[in-house]
């Protein structure tokens, strides 16, 4: 289940990130967007965010410092799911920029609100669901030994009961 987890996990942060890195000038406007951050610090997140995107994918894809990567990911669905909720509530009209573009929505376009938070949320489980169980068996922790057992159980060793 881990190993599942983190490769949905990954495979969608990587995805967001190379959609967004070709034109970072579209991922400043969608961060600007959400009118969160002041200008210099939403155009540093503009950014930086579809490398981080990319760079902690790849790490759960891999499977190298699984845990890590997954509390990354889960802080960041949740900063996802708090800027679209803020967004929602103070009825601002944008285009998330999950995957791309962002920004004002046009003329006849409805925001995707619930369903964006949705996503997102469904999301941070998973980041959270890899932090708390071993990485899976097809992860390069397990390999090099650095944390987890590397088998692709949903539970650490500590908590199965002796049975006989």
């Amino acid at each position: 289940m881990t190993t599942a987890a983190r490769l949905v996990l990954g495979g969608v942060l990587i995805a967001a990130g190379a959609l967004k890195i070709g034109n970072p000038s579209d991922s400043v406007v969608a961060v600007k967007a959400y009118q969160l951050l002041p200008d210099s610090v939403a155009v540093a997140v503009g950014y930086a965010l579809p490398i981080l995107e990319i760079v902690v994918g790849v790490l759960l894809v891999v499977g190298l410092l699984t845990r890590v990567a997954a509390a990354i990911a889960a802080l960041l669905m949740l900063a996802f799911v708090f800027g679209i909720a803020w967004a929602w509530a103070h009825g601002l009209r944008i285009d998330c920029g999950c995957f791309g573009g962002g920004g004002q929505l046009g003329v006849g376009q409805e925001p995707t609100y619930l369903l964006d938070i949705l996503r997102d949320f469904g999301l941070t489980l998973l980041g959270a669901w890899t932090v708390r169980f071993p990485p899976g068996r097809f992860a390069l922790d397990g390999a090099l030994g650095l944390g987890g057992d590397g088998a692709d159980d949903d539970f650490d060793d500590h908590d199965v009961e002796d049975q006989g």
